[in-house]
Formats: C-alpha cells, structure tokens, sequence
C-alpha cells in the first residue's frame, strides 16, 4: 500500500490517501518547524502522492493555516490536495472566541480560508464540542456552510459519541448534509474510541482518522522511562504559540521532553507496558518500534485515514513504510493484550463476549457483524 491508494472517507465520494499530513508542527514553537522545515515536509508527502492535508486556527496562532495555503499555491496542487482544517478552540478571549455556536463557526471559517488563501475548505472539522451548543444549531450552522460553498463536507473531532450520534441522526431526518468522519485520539495506549465512537462510526458510515496515533513520540520507543521520571514536571496546553523568528529546534529536543499537548499524562506505568510489548513485537518482526505501533492503528477496523505529525521530512518515508507492514494475526493478539483496557466498564462488558456468552445467551457463542476483523479474525476484547 502507499499514499495513491485513496479511500472514500466514511460514506461520501472524499476520496483520501490512507496516511494524512498532520500539520500541528508547521510554525510551532520550540517542538515545531520552521517555514523551510514545514516545506520540506509538506513537500515529501505530496511528491509520494499524498493528498490529504490537515491543519487548524489554533495550530500556531493560525501559522500552520498560512504557511499550507502558501505551500498548496506555490506547487499549484489546489485542486489535487483535500485541504482540511478545524476550529472550535479559543483563538483569542472571550465566549465567542471559541466553541461550537454560529457566531464563532462563521467567523472561523471566514479566518481560516483567508489564511489558507481558498475560496472554499473541503473538509471542515468542530476540533472539539464546546459543552453547551445545541446540535440542531450545530447542524443548520453546518449545513448553511455547506450550502454557502465555504466547506464541501465536514466531520467531529473530540466530541462525545451521544452527541455525534444526535448529529448524524438529525441529519438523516431533517436530510441535511451531515458528518463524514470522525477525527480521535486512537493508539496503543488509547483504545477509548473502541468503546463507543467505532461503532458510531460504522452504523452512520463515518470514516474514522486518528491522530497521534504514536502518542506524541511515546511509541517510537525513544524515551526512556528512568530519564522521563527523574526529569521536572512538564505542562499541558494547546500548540498556540507561534515559534519566533529565528528559533532553532535543538536535534535532540523531542515532543514530550518540555511543554507538549499532553503534559505527563501519557508516562504511566501501564503505558510504559505496552511500549515494551510493542518493542518485543518490534524485534521479533524486525522493524521499528514506531512502524509497529502506527501498522496497528492503521490496521484497524473503520479506520479510513491516519493522521502523521512528523517534525523531520525523513520521518514521513518511515511512515510511509508502516502502510506496507501486515503484522501477523499472533503479534496483533499480543499488542491487543498489552493494550486492552484492565477492567471493562460494566456497560460494554455485558454485551461484548466472553461475559454475554454466560449471561445473554445461556452459554451459547453467538457473534456478530461488529465482532469480528478482516485483519485480527475474532475478538475476544471487544
């Protein structure tokens, strides 16, 4: 497989490359690239056929939204490239700053596609629900957009899985044009989505795009845990700030070593774990620890397009690389195994196997559409 074998994303004619171009590091400080760095990454994804490229209003203080509409004009690929960015974070203070309401949806969208310098997005993400905005106001405000000939579709990141449900599900009544996708938090360490936001995904043709799906670098095997735990406590925040004029990343200065999107949050001991199963699985196969941890994401069920946030242009040939690693069906049960949830909730326990066997169906095995994988088999975990 390699980045000209598009998908559809979800249930819609978007046809996408299966890894998109992350762009949170375009002109972010200290862990970011500068314009010539961003280049020269953005560049090696569309020279190996890449087409699906994603930024945001708050990547930078709005920089990586400038310097991707420059990077699109000057190669001239606006018509080749799926151009996608999100809004819904604060970008500056005060209530309409932010969140999901129609005054700032219309006042984002107006900002982004003149920093992008296009007359239209095609793909227009909420990057995360505010809390208090109806869905039928999300909905109308979305579908005006769509009408208005400023975005050509639209997806949900970060939001709960009620709530996209209550979406796509007025959508369909009301016949108004609705999500395509869902864009989520899914890696080895983080298996939330599985619960909920999968299947949601799969019962409303969502195509699903994961981001970090090496954990901020957790995954890469490169950080060492007796160093993370004997080092000072790092903070948590949004990539807004903007690198200055000048600033040079350090070469061995890594995402997770100062200020990050995660703070400490990721250096657990059960993730710690699963980044030694992972190794294990690694040098059985003899491939990178990296390979390994994204092979699995992108290998999962529902999965349309991965997101990759590379700091480096020789990381995205290393990506690139995973889309032709089949892990075994043994080395994915090890990594499902590592990485499973320890206690279940209740709630999804009761009606995943092996608990409904004894408690719904008297002992009997019966499985459904949603249990079983074209590349695991049968789950057991699910």
């Amino acid at each position: 497989m390699d980045l000209t074998q598009y998908r559809t994303l979800g249930r819609s004619g978007l046809a996408v490359s299966p890894l998109a171009l992350g762009t949170m590091t375009f002109g972010t400080a200290r862990w970011g690239l500068d314009e010539a760095g961003s280049r020269a990454v953005f560049d090696a994804y569309v020279e190996r056929g890449g087409n699906f490229v994603d930024t945001a209003d708050v990547y930078a203080n709005g920089a990586s939204e400038t310097m991707v509409g420059r990077f699109v004009a000057e190669r001239g690929l606006r018509d080749r490239i799926v151009l996608a960015t999100k809004a819904g974070f604060a970008t500056g203070n005060g209530p309409h700053a932010g969140g999901c309401g129609a005054k700032h949806v219309h006042a984002a969208i107006a900002g982004s596609l003149r920093r992008l310098g296009t007359d239209c997005i095609d793909l227009y993400w909420l990057h995360v629900w505010d809390g208090v905005t109806p869905a039928e106001e999300l909905l109308d405000t979305m579908a005006a957009l769509v009408r208005a000939g400023k975005t050509r579709y639209w997806g949900l990141s970060n939001m709960p899985a009620w709530y996209a449900a209550q979406l796509a599900t007025l959508a369909c009544v009301r016949g108004l044009p609705g999500p395509i996708g869902l864009q989520y938090f899914y890696s080895l360490v983080n298996r939330e989505v599985e619960d909920e936001h999968v299947p949601l995904a799969a019962e409303f043709g969502l195509g699903l795009v994961p981001w970090s799906p090496l954990a901020s670098g957790l995954l890469t095997g490169k950080y060492a845990r007796a160093a993370v735990e004997a080092s000072p406590a790092r903070g948590a925040g949004l990539p807004r700030e903007a690198a200055e004029a000048g600033a040079e990343r350090p070469a061995a200065d890594r995402r997770l070593d100062g200020a990050n999107p995660f703070g400490d949050s990721l250096f657990t001991p059960r993730n710690w774990d699963i980044v030694e199963a992972v190794r294990r699985v690694a040098d059985a196969v003899g491939q990178p620890v990296a390979r390994v941890a994204l092979a699995w994401v992108v290998g999962r069920p529902g999965v349309a397009s991965t997101l990759m946030g590379v700091s480096r242009p020789a990381q995205v040939d290393d990506n690139l690389a995973a889309l032709g690693l089949a892990l075994s069906p043994e080395h994915r049960a090890a990594l499902d195994a590592a990485s499973a949830p320890a206690e279940p909730r209740l709630i999804y326990g009761l009606s995943r196997p092996p608990l409904r066997r004894q408690v719904v169906f008297g002992g009997s095995e019966v499985r459904g559409s949603m249990d079983a994988s074209p590349h695991d088999g049968p789950r057991e975990d699910r």
